[in-house]
């Protein structure tokens, strides 16, 4: 597994209650520290809250997110119904 790089986004692998993060939360990674060991600033936005919580987190704490961060058997997306006459439907 790779190590994580500023801007990519990562999944927090166990809870942190005193900022109120739970795991599997996806947060973006904003600078990387490598004194006295490697460690990353996550940048949170939980759920229910309106404002952004940053985090210094090893890298156990962390697992990159190469693929799709949203699963799509949730998304349920459909294309606007058309008209015959190229207007919109009024009903």
């Amino acid at each position: 597994m790779r190590q994580p790089s500023i801007d990519d986004y990562v999944r927090l692998t166990q809870d942190i209650p005193e900022l109120g993060l739970i795991r599997n939360e996806v947060g973006v990674v904003r600078s990387t520290w490598f004194a006295p060991s490697i460690a990353y600033e996550v940048e949170f936005h939980p759920k229910g809250q309106t404002h952004q919580t940053r985090a210094l987190l090893l890298a156990e704490q962390v697992q990159v997110e190469d693929g799709p961060l949203f699963d799509g058997r949730f998304l349920d997306i459909q294309a606007p119904a058309r008209s015959g006459s190229g207007g919109v439907a009024m009903g």
